[in-house]
């Protein structure tokens, strides 16, 4: 079979190699999928350009968020069946509860082999069911993106109707939780360095967008819009050079789910505000199998479909991984198998 591999003994994205490996076999309580597409995460880039760490498995293959069907089972399989829609779970040791290193030391793509191959092993247990109304290019944008968003804001941040949320860019995480705000009722600001996607986040359902290049200011901005009081949650996937910008624009005793390093991983961070406006900041990796479910059921029930900008071809990863670079995407980048 065709995969990819991160050869880390190349340089930048010249790491990412397309290789022939052996066609995997399932051994018990295993499932063999054909993968059929997979989408990009900005995390993927820092590991083909070898800065997210050293990987455990080296050459890796990358990406963690992948859909397809199940073509074989191994003895004992009861979960899943030759035939069903599937997708892998971000983390394969993380099926319900807190965190821990050893769910996290599970992380496809980063931790252990991940989807970016034509065939793909996974545990029985790392597998979820996908939504019918949805594509496998569409279904392929939930294991990261969508976890994280349902995580940050309906299982951890606990957003009500009539909350008001601030959003940051238009990359998948934000889009679903515009996505997921609206579903359950909330107030959505948005914010991006483009009039143009503020424009279509708005037409997604966005109900103020705010130009954080011509409002450079703009956690003040959001302290006038919501009268002086804050948001309720602010989902932050700037990193340091955002969050203290973020804990001005949070209400007295409201959430920041801190998930994103785009603008990098130091900085200064305004403790006070932390204290002094007794401020909740959860850290958000992913989520567990039992949250995807969860997601899941919700995603059918309002039949919501993934913001997608552009699909790849399989042998034009490496392009799509240059266009994630780029920022020009509105909502995720996928790759077709």
């Amino acid at each position: 079979m065709k995969a990819y591999e991160i050869q880390n003994d190349k340089p930048e994205l010249d790491a990412l190699t397309l290789v022939e490996r052996p066609q995997p076999q399932p051994k018990a309580g295993q499932v063999l999928v054909k993968m059929k597409a997979a989408s990009l995460n900005y995390r993927d880039l820092l590991v083909a350009k070898g800065t997210y760490g050293s990987p455990s498995v080296n050459p890796i293959v990358p990406l963690s968020d992948g859909a397809g069907e199940v073509v074989a089972v191994g003895e004992s399989v009861t979960r899943v069946k030759v035939g069903d829609r599937v997708a892998g779970i971000f983390m394969q040791s993380f099926i319900s509860g807190e965190l821990t290193l050893e769910k996290a030391n599970s992380a496809l793509g980063g931790a252990i082999d991940g989807v970016l191959a034509e065939y793909v092993v996974f545990d029985e247990q790392g597998v979820v069911k996908i939504p019918a109304h949805l594509s496998y290019e569409e279904a392929a944008t939930l294991p990261c993106a969508a976890v994280t968003a349902w995580n940050a804001m309906i299982a951890e941040g606990q957003l009500k109707a009539g909350d008001t949320v601030l959003l940051q860019g238009t990359g998948g995480v934000s889009l679903f939780g515009l996505q997921f705000a609206k579903m359950m009722g909330a107030r959505v600001i948005l914010t991006s360095s483009s009039d143009e996607k503020l424009d279509r986040a708005m037409q997604l359902g966005a109900d103020v967008g705010i130009n954080y290049k011509t409002t450079p200011d703009w956690d003040e901005k959001v302290e006038k819009l919501t009268d002086g009081r804050g948001v309720d949650l602010v989902v932050e996937v700037g990193g340091s050079g955002t969050l203290s910008k973020s804990l001005r624009a949070v209400r007295y005793g409201g959430k920041v789910a801190t998930i994103g390093v785009l603008t990098g991983m130091m900085g200064n961070v305004s403790t006070g505000s932390i204290l002094f406006k007794h401020i909740r900041v959860q850290g958000i990796y992913v989520g567990s199998r039992d949250l995807f479910e969860d997601m899941n059921r919700g995603i059918s029930l309002h039949e919501i479909k993934p913001i997608i900008d552009r699909v790849f071809p399989f042998h034009e990863t490496r392009a799509a991984l240059t266009y994630l670079e780029s920022g020009a995407h509105f909502g995720k980048v996928c790759i077709s198998l």
